[in-house]
């Protein structure tokens, strides 16, 4: 791993949340390959490339700002594959709703190095549940 590669994928990540709070959906589609395969918070269970338009309407479905951040990121290179981990917070209102909600979860991106550039393959964003019963979304757990 160089110290190189490492600061561009962190820039990467940086540049990814900024575009979150900016509602950039082609800035978001920029980061990924043309295969990316994404397991996101939201259905369905797996995404095939990026949809710039579902990003979109994903965005429109919320009021006010969006606010999004990247913790405790860890980034592990090995040639031109790497991957990263972190906790990640997403805060903003769903419409039709009077609060925001907040919601920390865990990631998990995977980037190859192409023509001298980082790009995203793979994302991998998930909730835990309590095993209790209810199988609810843990929602209310924090770092």
């Amino acid at each position: 791993m160089t110290e190189h590669d490492e600061k561009q994928i962190r820039e990467l990540m940086s540049a990814r949340a900024e575009a979150m709070t900016k509602r950039d959906a082609e800035g978001l589609a920029r980061q990924y390959v043309p295969g990316v395969v994404a397991f996101t918070l939201a259905p369905p269970l797996v995404h095939h490339g990026e949809d710039v338009e579902a990003r979109k309407a994903w965005f429109a479905s919320f009021d006010g700002p969006i606010e999004y951040e990247i913790r405790d990121l860890e980034v592990t290179v090995g040639g031109d594959i790497a991957y990263s981990h972190a906790l990640n917070r997403l805060s903003t209102t769903p419409k039709g709703l009077p609060q925001p909600f907040e919601l920390w979860f865990r990631s998990t991106v995977c980037f190859r190095k192409e023509d001298g550039e980082w790009r995203i393959t793979h994302v991998h964003d998930s909730t835990p549940f309590y095993m209790d019963g209810t199988m609810s979304a843990a929602l209310d757990l924090k770092p």
